[in-house]
């Protein structure tokens, strides 16, 4: 099986609600959230964690998970370019999450921890 590999950025609530989960799922979406955006490269996951999340964020944190799908499961959605190239989102829509979460192959792993550092 053909798996590809996808990112999301995520505050430190989102992570709690996936570290619950044993790595094996993302949380439902909010009712104001009808899309599921996983990232499709690094940089941009590592970009929305560090510059956005570590500032928005009411602990100031953000972090990086990885993990991987059927690659044939994901060609149903639809890809998004949402600004520079390399700025591509896979859009799932939020009654799709459950189905999504069970076609995860291994964990969500961890891979970036970002910290804005406080101002005094």
């Amino acid at each position: 099986m053909k798996t590809t590999v996808l990112y999301r950025p995520v505050g430190t609530k989102e992570l709690a609600l996936i570290e619950a989960s044993g790595f094996t799922r993302f949380p439902p979406r909010l009712p104001e959230q009808p899309i599921f955006y996983p990232v499709t490269n690094e940089a941009y996951a590592v970009q929305i964690a560090r510059d956005w999340n570590t500032r928005h964020n009411a602990d100031r944190k953000g972090y990086v998970t990885r993990f991987a799908l059927p690659a044939a499961y994901l060609s149903r959605f639809d890809r998004k370019i949402v600004g520079a190239a390399e700025h591509e989102e896979l859009w799932v829509p939020a009654e799709e999450l459950d189905r999504f979460n069970a076609q995860i192959v291994g964990p969500i792993e961890v891979i970036h921890r970002f910290e804005e550092a406080s101002v005094s």
